[in-house]
């Protein structure tokens, strides 16, 4: 199996592919996905995490997150929501050490029920009581 982390995955933009770029990010499409259309979007510099993105960096993702966002929307009128996290250190899961953000849509009945939403990291913890 070949490590995703030695060369970076991430730092290799034709080899993750970019449907979109600016000049600190770029976003692509999940080799993984947990839904259709979920992308990822990554910063250009390799990074560990979301802590050591730079003010620049963050805006930059975010504009490619918003984009991706309406692109999503547009291919796909049954999309209603959408989960935008990122996994920090390995024990949150992150298994490419460089950041990224996952920008993953959510259509009505995709799960029996989503309350909680990321919560689910932790599925004893993501369901709670008012």
């Amino acid at each position: 199996m070949n490590n995703p982390n030695n060369p970076c995955l991430f730092c290799n933009i034709k080899q993750s592919g970019s449907v979109y770029e600016n000049d600190l990010a770029y976003a692509s499409y999940d080799s993984y996905p947990v839904s259709k259309y979920h992308c990822l979007i990554i910063p250009k510099r390799h990074i560990k995490d979301y802590f050591d993105l730079s003010n620049e960096e963050l805006i930059a993702c975010n504009k490619l997150i918003k984009i991706i966002k309406n692109e999503i929307i547009d291919k796909d009128k049954k999309v209603k929501g959408f989960n935008l996290g990122t996994n920090i250190g390995k024990i949150s899961g992150q298994s490419i050490l460089h950041c990224h953000f996952h920008l993953i849509p959510r259509r009505e009945g995709d799960v029996e029920n989503p309350q909680g939403g990321v919560r689910s990291v932790i599925p004893q913890n993501q369901h709670y009581k008012r």
